[in-house]
C-alpha cells in the first residue's frame, strides 16, 4: 500500500503536461487530494471514474487520509510545491 502512495506522490510532477495543457480534472483531483476539508465521501465523487476496482479504492481513500490528518501548515506547503512544480521550467516549456 505504502508503494501505492509513493506511485502516486511521484505521478504529481508528471500531471504537470497535463496541467499546462488545461486538463482541468487533474487540476481538480489535486486540489481536492490536498484540500483536508474534503471529506472521503466528497473525495469519492471526485475520483470514482479513476478507482474501477476495489483495492484503487482503498489505496486512494488511505492516500487522501494522509492529507487529511495533515496540518493546515503542512497543506499549505504541499501547495506550494505543487505550483512550484507547474511554474517549473520543465513544465512551462511544455
Amino acid at each position: 500500500m505504502k508503494l501505492v502512495m509513493v506511485f502516486m506522490l511521484a505521478s504529481i510532477p508528471i500531471c504537470c503536461y497535463a496541467s499546462g495543457s488545461g486538463c482541468n480534472a487533474m487540476d481538480n483531483a489535486i486540489a481536492q487530494t490536498i484540500d483536508g476539508n474534503v471529506t472521503l465521501e466528497e473525495y469519492h465523487e471526485v475520483i470514482k471514474s479513476y478507482t474501477a476496482l476495489p483495492y484503487d479504492k482503498t489505496a486512494v481513500e488511505k492516500f487522501k487520509q494522509c492529507f487529511n490528518d495533515q496540518s493546515a501548515e503542512t497543506l499549505d506547503n504541499v501547495n506550494v510545491m505543487v505550483q512550484a512544480i507547474y511554474d517549473s521550467e520543465e513544465c512551462s516549456s511544455y
